[in-house]
């Protein structure tokens, strides 16, 4: 097995790979996007970070990869249609940059409230000491933090948050009242979040529902003088609407950690004193590239063995055979899955599916989290799989419900 590694990740990880005797590993950083085509060809596995683009036809060019590792959490650079539809797993590492992500949140938060990045400037700079006054910041202590995501990292925000007497509150159309309850959280809608909100922290993926979710409609309703964090996605934010807020005072700060597009070159955000910017550095520790390099590394060996890896972003759990013919199935109750996520109204409390006829005599577990993953994804942080589905739904207080019938229903 030839592994090709196209963007640098921790030693941990290509020292892992190495240590099996039946597995090559090329180190080639660098590469761009477009350069991927025609480079992939004679390998089997290839590992990436954000950067380099995997499309699909460096997926097609690549007619022996078996594998395709992200080295992070987001799979939003992965052309994932075009590798099931070749029979590559996908693999990722979720919650590998949860901590390191969580902590540079308060961080930027900090250095927002405080105005730590302008004051070191003008220190720096030999500026007069008593000019320092411009400066002043204000406390977190009662104030209101709006966290819309309560995922892997919204929840660990949430609860760093309150260690500083925050109160928070959260939106997330995906977990149930009782369970944010149970994290001290508030659940609320989104109209309320930003009228209520003294800061608002954004940990949601790069969809088609959440692209350009903070945007003009949004930050009018919100209360005057209210703070953004974003260290998830960029596309997230409407950078146009927020430089116009940032410049009326309607929002007072932004701590960014992403942009809608990398490098932001020209940005306006970049010039403006009451921003604090950072280049996409939400998951640079060193533990955790090292962890999301070993996790991936691993699960890479457990697919070239014919183990099933823990993290398969576009693998069902069955055996191959069985696969085959359960498939029309999955894509048709993931389809019923997204349809009913879009006709809900308000959380989703419970998901209920029902087999009869020559499917109750059948394993159906695979068509459940196929639903489900179709009812979960459209607004989740972490990616949903056929794997994680259930997993992901119970843990949001999602109460599922799988029953059979022999009787054909008509």
């Amino acid at each position: 097995m030839k592994v090709l590694i196209a963007e640098k990740i921790a030693e941990d990880g290509i020292g892992l790979l190495r240590s099996d005797p039946e597995v090559e590993v090329d180190v080639k950083v660098g590469i761009a996007t477009e350069e991927l085509a025609g480079l992939i060809a004679d390998y089997q596995g290839l590992v990436v970070r954000s950067q380099v683009k995997v499309r699909a036809e460096a997926i097609d060019a690549g007619d022996q990869l078996i594998c395709i590792a992200r080295a992070g959490a987001g799979v939003d650079n992965i052309d994932l249609e075009a590798a099931t539809r070749r029979g590559i797993v996908v693999v990722n590492s979720p919650q590998g940059n949860t901590l390191a992500a969580t902590e540079h949140t308060m961080a930027m938060l900090l250095a927002m409230v405080r105005n730590i990045p302008a004051a070191g400037v003008h220190l720096r700079s030999g500026s007069e000491w008593k000019q320092r006054s411009k400066f002043m910041g204000v406390e977190l202590y009662d104030k209101v933090l709006g966290v819309m995501g309560l995922g892997n990292i919204g929840r660990e925000v949430a609860r760093r948050a309150q260690g500083f007497d925050m109160n928070v509150i959260a939106y997330d159309p995906y977990i149930t009242a009782e369970r944010a309850e149970r994290m001290n959280v508030r659940l609320v809608d989104l109209d309320t979040l930003m009228a209520e909100s003294d800061f608002i922290t954004l940990h949601v993926p790069d969809t088609e529902e959440t692209r350009h979710l903070i945007n003009r409609e949004l930050l009018a309703k919100a209360k005057d003088g209210i703070r953004i964090i974003n260290v998830a996605r960029g596309k997230v934010v409407d950078e146009e609407a927020l430089v116009e807020a940032l410049k009326s005072g309607k929002v007072a700060g932004a701590a960014l950690d992403v942009f809608e597009k990398e490098p932001p070159t020209g940005s306006p955000l970049l010039e403006m004193p009451n921003v604090v910017v950072t280049p996409h550095l939400g998951a640079s520790t060193e533990e955790a590239q090292s962890r999301v390099a070993v996790d991936v590394c691993e699960q890479m060996l457990d697919v070239f063995h014919g183990r099933p890896p823990r993290s398969a972003v576009n693998m069902p759990a069955v055996p191959a055979d069985e696969f085959v013919e359960l498939q029309p199935y999955l894509v048709l109750a993931e389809r019923i899955g997204k349809m009913q996520a879009a006709l809900a109204e308000g959380a989703v409390n419970a998901v209920e599916v029902e087999y009869s006829g020559e499917l109750a005599s059948k394993e159906m577990g695979p068509a459940t989290y196929a639903l489900l993953k179709g009812v979960l994804q459209p607004f989740l942080e972490e990616t949903v799989n056929f794997i994680n589905a259930r997993v992901v739904a119970e843990s949001r207080g999602v109460r599922v419900v799988e029953s059979k019938s022999t009787t054909r229903h008509t």
